[in-house]
């Protein structure tokens, strides 16, 4: 099936600026259907202007569907008794209450023109099944009423309104409560739901003839986290959202203006009790905080490990065992930079370059007694996953103590850290000019602690590993390739 923009772009002669309104109207456009329990369909014309393509399609969640097949990617041509043709001709809305049958279900249709700054860009359709047609509740008088003020606003040009855009996973929909205010600010028709939603708020009157803009004032001042933004909402002429708490309840509300014949005709209110929402989301906070407080104190716990083999590395005769203390240093230096990392952020993933420009930092300044030698990086390694980085760290560790010690020796140098990003992967590689691998030299033979170090963790990560000539020149480059797959790279933002 194919995607509305790909419909827009293929098949219309729709500027960028008119193609950005069709999508803002999708976006929005859940409203109409639940409020006039209607299934719509978005037409927009062909390059030919006698052909026209259904571009989007949604169905209500109020009510039963009139369109049981899916419209989208199907092309009409113009006729006469057409009401979606007529409507696109003549800018005006047209209407049928004939209950044409479709598919066995008689339905009502009604075609709304979409206007964008005075010009028809397209035919919103407007299908209402009425099968069991029986009379209508206050509620679906006051849905329809509702409807019809947006429809007539689409027409006009005037919906979407500017504004706070909907957010499918926090924004309030009609059925969670809905409150129709008139423009002198009275509320003239409040949804069961909605008056669910404010007696948990604390009032407990009949929010039918009730000042909605005192009453939410008057909640709003009993909020200590309210914010400028609850005024704004109420008074201005945008789309608009805020929340409310008062006692243990909290309030999600979304504010829409309406236009009438021209003048403003009220608001539409959508509310919604986000009460155990809002609890999850602290719950959450509090985990994420504790989470960070406990890589924090791991961090510093590591950090002071580091410190200690640091001073006892100093104090010991042994050049080997000084060696060896220095190594441990290095790893635990390593791993508590991960930490430090985590400690600072809330995602899943690590921005990586950080955490290994201070394992260089730290290779550089163990390596220091040896002679002197330049551990620098050349490349990004992106975003690495938080259960990844602790490894990588320490291969990237031991990689590097193992040019300084065995390849570069005594001797100053250079060690070039090289991370790239190839068909989801991560290639490391780890080169230094000195004097190269010994004749006959096999990994699997290696004796060396930090390679089988490096081996391990590689084969954990279900990487590769391997160690051969510099093909740049003379020393030594190993490579580490690991699988990432669905990991996001953004080696090319650093």
């Amino acid at each position: 099936m194919p995607m509305m923009a790909e419909i827009l772009a293929e098949h219309t002669a729709l500027t960028p600026e008119e193609a950005e309104a069709l999508r803002r109207l999708t976006q929005e456009w859940h409203l109409i259907a639940d409020l006039a329990f209607s299934d719509l369909v978005l037409w927009v014309p062909d390059r030919d202007p006698n052909m026209l393509w259904a571009a989007a399609q949604v169905r209500p969640v109020t009510g039963p569907t009139a369109l049981f097949d899916d419209m989208v990617g199907d092309l009409i041509a113009y006729q006469p008794e057409n009401l979606v043709s007529d409507a696109y001709l003549s800018g005006t809305t047209t209407r049928t209450s004939e209950n044409k049958l479709q598919a066995g279900v008689p339905v009502d249709v009604t075609a709304v023109p979409v206007t964008v700054d005075g010009r028809t860009v397209a035919v919103l359709e407007r299908s209402t099944n009425r099968l069991g047609l029986r009379a209508t509740s206050t509620l679906e008088d006051a849905y329809l009423e509702i409807a019809d003020v947006l429809c007539q606003m689409v027409e006009q040009g005037l919906f979407p309104l500017p504004g706070h855009p909907a957010d499918p996973s926090s924004s309030p929909r009609v059925g969670d409560g809905l409150i129709r205010v008139n423009a002198e600010g009275d509320i003239t028709y409040a949804s069961p739901n909605a008056v669910s939603v404010y007696r948990r708020m604390g009032f407990d009157g009949d929010l039918v003839d009730e000042d909605f803009f005192e009453l939410t004032d008057e909640l709003a001042r009993r909020d200590s986290r309210a914010n400028p933004s609850v005024g704004e909402a109420l008074y201005g002429t945008e789309v608009a959202e805020f929340d409310l708490h008062t006692g243990a309840s909290d309030l999600r509300a979304r504010i829409l203006p309406l236009v009438a014949d021209g003048e403003p005709d009220g608001l539409l209110v959508l509310c919604r009790d986000v009460t155990e929402l809002r609890e999850r989301e602290r719950r959450l906070i509090g985990k994420d905080a504790t989470i960070r407080e406990i890589h924090h104190r791991v961090k510093n716990n590591l950090q002071t490990v580091a410190a200690l083999l640091r001073m006892q590395a100093r104090r010991i005769q042994s050049a080997e065992g000084r060696d060896a203390l220095n190594e441990a240093m290095s790893r635990v230096a390593a791993i508590a930079s991960v930490h430090e990392t985590l400690s600072q952020s809330y995602d899943e993933e690590v921005a990586f370059d950080d955490v290994a420009d201070r394992v260089l930092r730290i290779v550089g300044d163990v390596s220091a007694a040896q002679g002197q030698v330049q551990a620098t990086r050349q490349g990004s390694f992106g975003l690495i996953p938080a259960a990844m980085a602790t490894g990588l760290s320490l291969v990237m560790t031991e990689l590097c103590q193992n040019a300084v010690e065995h390849g570069l020796g005594s001797a100053s140098g250079q060690v070039l850290v090289e991370p790239r990003r190839v068909d989801h992967a991560l290639e490391l590689l780890v080169s230094d000019e000195g004097k190269g691998l010994p004749e006959g030299f096999s990994l699997g033979q290696s004796k060396s602690l930090g390679l089988s170090i490096v081996s391990t963790l590689v084969a954990d990560l279900g990487g590769e590993f391997t160690l051969g000539p510099n093909p740049a020149g003379r020393g030594a480059t190993a490579r580490v390739w690991l699988p990432m797959d669905d990991v996001p790279d953004h080696s090319s933002l650093s």
